[in-house]
């Protein structure tokens, strides 16, 4: 399929449009939202600088500054730098991301049963999984283990997030 002159300008004007947009949300005097279960707030911005506060999920914050992929901003008596990439200009849905509210009452039937459903069942079946419960069991310990120090060795190793 050849592609022609006018697909690929529209295509590019497209992305720079989208682009402004998602920019422009995110300026001095604007909103953002955490969507982290806890965002640091740093005193530079710099990925390795000391922790001024924290701010919670969902939380509204005031852009008071941009530095190309920092934002210096403020809740309340809280203020701080965060890196933009731990902040978005719409505000997350009250969720953990998984399926589950993040107060019990707010979880659904459905996201709460998902482990027990009869697909589980066939996998475990189909792989061989005599005891899944202490499969999944092994799995939670393994997660639990991995703290959030660890996590940030590792993108500091691997150049990834705010440590690009």
């Amino acid at each position: 399929m050849k592609i022609t002159k006018p697909v690929v300008a529209w295509t590019g004007l497209l992305l720079v449009f989208a682009t402004v947009a998602v920019k422009a949300a995110l300026v001095a005097g604007g909103v953002a939202y955490t969507k982290r279960i806890e965002t640091k707030l740093l005193a530079e911005p710099k990925p390795l600088a000391t922790v001024s506060g924290k701010v919670g999920y969902a939380k509204s914050l005031k852009v008071e500054e941009v530095s190309g992929a920092w934002l210096r901003v403020s809740e309340g008596a809280s203020s701080g730098w965060v890196f933009s990439g731990n902040i978005t200009d719409v505000k997350p849905a009250e969720s953990t991301g998984s399926g589950l509210g993040l107060t019990a009452s707010d979880t659904n039937a459905t996201a709460a049963a998902r482990p027990l459903t009869p697909a589980g069942k066939e996998y475990s079946t189909r792989r061989n999984l005599r005891n899944p419960s202490q499969d999944l069991e092994w799995l939670l310990d393994q997660t639990y283990a991995i703290t959030d120090e660890d996590v940030d060795k590792f993108l500091q190793e691997h150049k990834k997030g705010e440590y690009k």
